[in-house]
């Protein structure tokens, strides 16, 4: 059974910029991100912490910070708004030592030195606050003090396509961290970083020192601290977790997540009576479904209004599907409206849209990747950005992107081909 302390103090960041997402976190953190209909990408870390027994957090933001600061508030759909410990949400400010924005994860963490002298532990749990997934932390922690450890890194096997996103962890037969090399480009192994860390609290706080005085230093934990302190010869130990794991950092990662979580047996089981995922709610009215209504395979949020067809799909609160429209493999966030007759496919849209009616939205079978970022939109994932307004009759590709805020009068004509993208006057397309 686990034994972990429960003064354990945990350090959540979720300030780091959020290009990675596109549209989806141009105005909001990644972690401030919704994911699965109701939840926020930042609920499950804040969720492991509650179900661990941790109850002494401290969220570091920066990017963004607005809608994560709303959204998190003072914790108490978490039972963390309490008069000892809780939940602290803290952002880069004036008169520190050494101020300004956060230059790297190690550095956000130095920057707020001084709280952390003053924690009553002995024990920091560093976390990333735009990961999806269900751990107790306090297996991770007695693992970390049974090795006398200096610092334990959570490490996960990651298909080897895909390590190079990661860190990658070189660990002997003990269980002790021979290596760390944070994202290479030809990976010959799979077993990454997840960016979890517990340190002992006066080890964090010297190594912390020790980077800020190093020249050229990309005040990192992955590039710089870790690998530093395994030069040093210090006690660095690997904590492997063998369950479900994602970093949804990419359209096609998020995308893939929340399609995951339709299959008959989801790896990511989001109905565990015994390991509740807690977030902030809206009072709304119950979903309806019409007398012509169709779906299949999907999660309705409360508050949508379908009388369309709705396939494969995720809703977010307040969504609606109007009648002879079909939603097929998407993603929709709250309050946007598909017009009468419309058709989307394979499509992610961000809040507060309208599709006019008569509007094809991610059509046909070019899969030309987006020409102004082809990295980030290959996958034939099309993108609409917050409040965009779609004019009736419109036929979309695939790998486009509609930027937020886009009116009907920003289009050129009724059909936007594959890989295309259309922003807001005044904004660079």
């Amino acid at each position: 059974m686990p034994t972990t302390n429960p003064d354990v103090w945990a350090i959540i960041l979720a300030g780091g910029p959020g290009e990675r997402l596109n549209v989806l976190s141009e105005h909001r953190a990644i972690p401030a991100v919704p994911f699965a209909g109701k939840y926020r990408i930042i609920d499950f870390v804040l969720s492991n912490c509650v179900n661990s027994g941790l109850d002494n957090l401290m969220v570091l933001t920066q990017y963004q910070p607005l809608s994560l600061h709303q959204h998190i508030g003072n914790g108490k759909p978490w039972d963390l708004d309490r008069l000892r410990g809780g939940v602290r949400v803290v952002a880069p400010y004036q008169g520190r030592k050494e101020a300004g924005w956060d230059r790297g994860t190690a550095h956000a963490v130095y920057q707020n030195l001084e709280e952390i002298y003053d924690l009553d532990t002995d024990l920091v749990l560093i976390l990333g606050g735009d990961h999806i997934y269900k751990m107790d932390y306090r297996p991770l922690i007695d693992f970390h003090l049974q090795n006398k450890a200096d610092v334990t890194v959570g490490i996960i096997r990651a298909p080897l396509e895909d390590a190079h996103r990661f860190g990658i962890v070189g660990v002997d037969d003990a269980g002790r961290v021979t290596t760390f090399e944070e994202k290479p480009t030809h990976p010959t192994d799979n077993l990454v970083s997840m960016g979890i860390y517990v340190f002992n609290k006066n080890v964090l706080t010297d190594r912390l020192l020790d980077d800020a005085a190093t020249p050229n230093s990309q005040h990192d934990f992955g590039r710089n601290v870790i690998p530093q302190m395994l030069a040093a010869g210090d006690q660095v130990w690997a904590y492997l977790f063998e369950g479900y794991w994602e970093d949804i950092g990419t359209v096609e990662a998020y995308w893939q997540a929340n399609m995951g979580l339709l299959d008959d047996q989801p790896a990511l089981d989001l109905y565990e009576r015994s390991w509740v995922v807690y977030t902030r709610s809206e009072e709304r009215a119950p979903a309806t479904v019409g007398a012509n209504a169709q779906l299949e395979q999907s999660l309705i949020s409360h508050g949508c209004q379908i009388n369309g067809q709705v396939i494969h799909s995720v809703l977010s609160p307040g969504v609606v599907v109007e009648e002879g429209a079909v939603v097929r493999d998407s993603i929709i966030l709250t309050d946007t409206v598909i017009g009468r007759n419309s058709r989307v496919e394979r499509v992610v849209i961000d809040k507060e849209v309208v599709i006019d009616p008569d509007s094809q939205i991610g059509q046909g079978d070019d899969l030309t990747p987006n020409r102004a970022e082809p990295e980030r939109l290959s996958s034939g994932v099309t993108l609409i950005g917050k409040r965009a307004h779609l004019p009736a009759g419109i036929t979309v590709g695939r790998n486009c992107k509609i930027g937020p805020d886009v009116k009907p009068e920003d289009f050129s004509g009724l059909n936007l081909a594959s890989g295309e993208t259309v922003e807001a006057k005044g904004r660079a397309g």
